[in-house]
């Protein structure tokens, strides 16, 4: 039997004046009210010292769109080249629920023809990882394509530029007039690792965010993030390594693996946090184990993998463990990845996420919004938001709103977070959801499943992708359906 351990957090955690007429699907679809446009001056500060970084030489809005040269007077860096020399442009970083849902819903809104903006996607992968359902990769029941299209598919149909790249670096240069206009030449650019750097009216924050390994020792070592699809097709591969070590390599002892873990029951160690992870060959046998706890009451589990976990008790009544397992996936926490910026240093919170208003925009810098885990706001109650797919699915439809008003001359929207409810899957073919909108209701088993595949189908990014991926889905259930029916009958037929 292969161990897996599982370590998881206990909490859940203006450019023109031309007034256009409104269309109801401009509307947010989380209905807000307004809220005017607001910033605040800075005062330049040199705190570059040998750094390189672009620096501009032109009007945003008319001739050549800029000269970029170096700090230390190198080889002029490449800039990237927009179709359009008058129109608004619009810099997305990161290509994830924020990110490329923000393009979609740029894309759908209703432009005139001088303020229809240009929009670039960058990100560092080339495929939108559909995150809520990475778990199933590794089940089989969805396949690649399914949850992790190319950017370039998705955006085939839209006037949407992707640029597959790493961001580097950030020169945010908005600020206000003294007449309180936010009619700037640029908003700054971006420096990819490339070399190449990008000049924008406009820019969104949504890089989202990367596993946060150094909370525990020997968790950067020896545990596998499971965030990205890299990640999960290094889980795959670390599973089908252990069924071959464990049961042997004949296909048939696949599904002979998959029966005996299905009959065993998931342990859930509640109420304690991990202290500690190393290789479990460090030790000679549990007392020694036990000589390492600081702790009176210790419960050993007998060893069976090659890793331990020292688990200690975060409320009372609880004794301490020390577990062995063959593979831990960390799932404990995540650090945004806000790139450096100068000459402004974005405000940001303990957790390294940009401080942002009630419109999504990063406080101080009118032309910079941040939304999903790049953004630290807050609800009503103070708290700040989790970092979830349905948060920066919100947010995006209001970023994309609030970059449209801002263009028109239009008062921006404060977002407000509503909260749909909750799911999660139990394995194949079972799954629990939730509705917020009502209330004691809870589907689960396989109604569960089927409701949440089709709640995920209808969050998909384009109509194309849903109805591509929908008749994927039936048609396999399909398949499978009429498989467990010729199973049933070759059962009765047989007597067995």
């Amino acid at each position: 039997m292969v161990l897996i351990s599982f370590s998881a957090s206990a909490t859940v955690t203006p450019f023109g004046r031309k007034e256009n007429n409104f269309h109801l699907k401009q509307i947010p679809k989380f209905l807000a009210s307004n809220l005017p446009i607001f910033g605040s001056r800075f005062s330049d500060s040199n705190r570059m010292g040998r750094r390189r970084f672009c620096s501009l030489a032109s009007n945003s809005m008319e001739g050549n769109r800029g000269v970029v040269a170096t700090s230390d007077g190198e080889t002029p860096l490449p800039l990237y080249t927009w179709p359009d020399k008058q129109k608004p442009r619009i810099c997305i970083l990161g290509g994830g629920f924020g990110g490329l849902y923000t393009a979609l819903r740029l894309e759908s809104l209703v432009w005139s023809d001088d303020k229809k903006p240009q929009v670039v996607l960058v990100d560092q992968s080339d495929r939108f990882v559909f995150k809520p359902m990475l778990y199933e990769l590794l089940s089989g029941e969805v396949d690649t394509w399914e949850i992790a299209p190319r950017f370039v598919d998705l955006l085939a149909n839209t006037s949407v530029q992707f640029v597959q790249d790493r961001v580097k670096f950030l020169q945010p240069s908005d600020h206000l007039e003294k007449n309180g206009s936010t009619r700037l030449s640029c908003g700054g650019t971006v420096q990819l690792e490339s070399g190449q750097c990008i000049e924008y009216d406009w820019l969104v924050l949504a890089l989202g965010a990367e596993p946060k390994l150094d909370l525990v020792p020997g968790a950067a070592e020896f545990a596998l993030p499971f965030s990205t699809l890299e990640d999960a097709w290094k889980v795959d591969k670390r599973l089908k390594s252990l069924e071959r070590e464990k049961f042997g390599a004949p296909p048939g002892n696949r599904e002979a693996a998959m029966k005996v873990l299905s009959s065993r029951n998931v342990q859930l160690y509640l109420g304690y946090f991990v202290s500690c992870i190393r290789k479990a060959d460090k030790f000679e046998n549990s007392d020694q184990l036990i000589s390492n706890l600081k702790g009176k009451d210790t419960v050993v589990e007998q060893p069976h993998g090659g890793y331990i976990l020292e688990l200690q008790p975060a409320e009372r009544g609880v004794q301490s463990q020390i577990l062995e397992a063959d593979l831990i996936l960390w799932t404990v926490g995540s650090k945004p990845l806000l790139p450096e910026a100068e000459p402004y240093v974005f405000p940001v919170n303990g957790r390294g996420q940009a401080e942002t208003d009630e419109t999504l925009r990063v406080k101080g810098h009118p032309r910079v919004f941040a939304i999903g885990d790049s953004a630290a706001l807050r609800d009503s109650s103070g708290r700040i938001l989790p970092a979830t797919a349905q948060v920066a699915f919100q947010q995006a439809d209001f970023a994309g709103w609030n970059i449209w008003a801002a263009i028109n001359d239009r008062p921006l929207l404060p977002f407000r977070f509503q909260n749909l409810g909750e799911m999660m899957t139990l394995g194949r073919n079972d799954a629990a959801i939730t509705p917020s909108f009502i209330e004691g209701l809870t589907l689960d088993g396989p109604i569960g499943h089927a409701a949440r595949k089709i709640a995920y189908l209808i969050r998909l990014p384009t109509d194309e992708h849903k109805v591509k991926v929908g008749i994927s889905w039936f048609t396999k259930s399909a398949i499978e359906s009429i498989a467990s029916f010729q199973s049933t009958v070759t059962k009765v037929l047989s007597g067995s």
